[in-house]
């Protein structure tokens, strides 16, 4: 009985030792600006949202070719990175946009395409998901 309690002890410590390594590997992988350089709102933010925000204003070049189907569109924005950012200065200063501190869809976008990165998917396998997945709420706000 002592065995049996024993081993099933070192099975589940080892199961965490190893899914705890890999979810720490899984976010160093990821590019994302610190959260002290995010507004307020955002750093009150619930983590999903704040995660979206970091990994978004980090990685413009990836989130400049991903696609939002919110309806943001209508407002202006051309990509899911537009509703995290809404300029950069010549300086490269951000201005923040706050619409994605309120819309699911366009941190549920985000949030895949960190996934997919983490899981070894290009960033065109991401933008291939996020089409196929969020096409049926609505039009994409990226022009071809």
């Amino acid at each position: 009985m002592m065995r049996k309690w024993f081993l099933s002890f070192v099975v589940l410590s080892l199961f965490a030792v190893t899914g705890s390594a890999c979810s720490a590997s899984e976010e160093a992988d990821l590019h994302m600006m610190s959260l002290d350089q995010m507004p307020q709102e955002v750093q009150m933010a619930p983590v999903v949202v704040q995660q979206a925000y970091q990994f978004a204003t980090a990685n413009p070049d990836i989130m400049k070719d991903i696609p939002c189907y919110c309806g943001c569109g209508n407002i202006g924005h051309a990509s899911n990175y537009a509703c995290y950012v809404s300029e950069v200065d010549e300086n490269g200063s951000l201005t923040f946009d706050n619409h994605a501190l309120g819309c699911s869809i366009c941190v549920d976008i985000t949030q895949d395409v960190m996934r997919s990165l983490r899981e070894g998917k290009s960033p065109q396998e991401a933008r291939a998901y996020v089409d196929t997945t969020y096409s049926k709420y609505g039009p994409s706000n990226i022009s071809e």
